[in-house]
């Protein structure tokens, strides 16, 4: 109940863990005075809650594992019994973001019979560790960083509230899914979507055979690039960026459709590199 009511927007989020924060480091100032006991309650009551707001947001690297929780006594204290445990539900390895595993129905009824603040706060966590994953392989998807923001800001603003942010995460989060499937429905690995994407957005007006060729071109580019030209270090030497650029001017050269004006073409040399 205690992180439902803290959890009103990030401003609140944000202003507990700071005094919380707080809190821990000047609880650790004054030990190893013995009044320092009376406090421990407390004390060890703010860091719970903090750790456990924590934990409703995986780590930034997904494949990471949650450390442990950083002891607030010391160990004269915490042998009477004033130990910190991990928080329930902490994210460790077995806890990576595959939203295509959420079950959104239970998910929603989870919210509607409990804490509708925390269960959001998880949903969001979910959505944007596994958003900022696919924009790294893909920086296409920047504008679904973008729109998830916006909500966020939306949201934070008073501009909706708990019922609405919820529904328009499911939304949002069912949305991610279909778009990870993305390269499965075009045949192509995840690599090869993203130079398709770099080459074909904004939206182009490409007939079926005119994608193909442009599937082709990608794949041709990445299997060059892997095979001769990406070397150790090769953004660091001159040399090396100067046979990647001339890689893609050659490879598009030879293989783009002609919907691909010198202008355009000259466009997509430079995003792709």
């Amino acid at each position: 109940n205690a992180v439902d009511a803290i959890l009103v927007n990030d401003d609140s989020k944000r202003d507990y863990l700071l005094l919380a924060g707080n809190v821990n480091k000047l609880y650790k100032a004054i030990l190893p005075d013995p009044a320092a006991k009376d406090l421990a309650p407390k004390c060890i009551l703010f860091d719970v809650i903090a750790q456990k707001i924590r934990s409703l947001t995986p780590p930034a690297d997904i494949s990471g594992v949650m450390g442990e929780v950083e002891k607030l006594l010391d160990d004269s204290i915490a042998a009477e019994g004033y130990v910190i445990r991990d928080p329930a539900g902490a994210w460790t390895t077995e806890h990576v973001v595959d939203l295509s595993k959420i079950d959104f129905e239970a998910l929603k009824a989870r919210f509607e019979q409990g804490q509708k603040r925390t269960e959001a706060e998880k949903l969001k966590g979910k959505i944007s560790s596994k958003l900022k994953k696919m924009v790294r392989l893909n920086r296409t998807r920047m504008d679904y960083l973008e729109r998830f923001q916006r909500m966020i800001d939306e949201y934070n603003a008073g501009s909706m509230n708990i019922d609405e942010f919820f529904k328009r995460l499911l939304s949002f989060a069912q949305g991610l899914n279909e778009e990870e499937k993305r390269g499965i429905s075009e045949q192509l690995t995840e690599e090869e979507l993203a130079i398709f994407d770099l080459l074909t957005k904004p939206e182009m007006s490409l007939t079926k055979m005119e994608k193909h060729h442009v599937k082709k071109v990608g794949r041709e580019l990445l299997d060059t690039l892997k095979r001769e030209k990406l070397v150790l270090d090769w953004r660091k030497r001159q040399q090396s960026r100067a046979q990647v650029r001339v890689a893609i001017e050659d490879i598009f050269d030879r293989g783009l459709p002609q919907a691909y004006t010198p202008e355009l073409y000259q466009k997509k040399c430079d995003a792709v590199y």
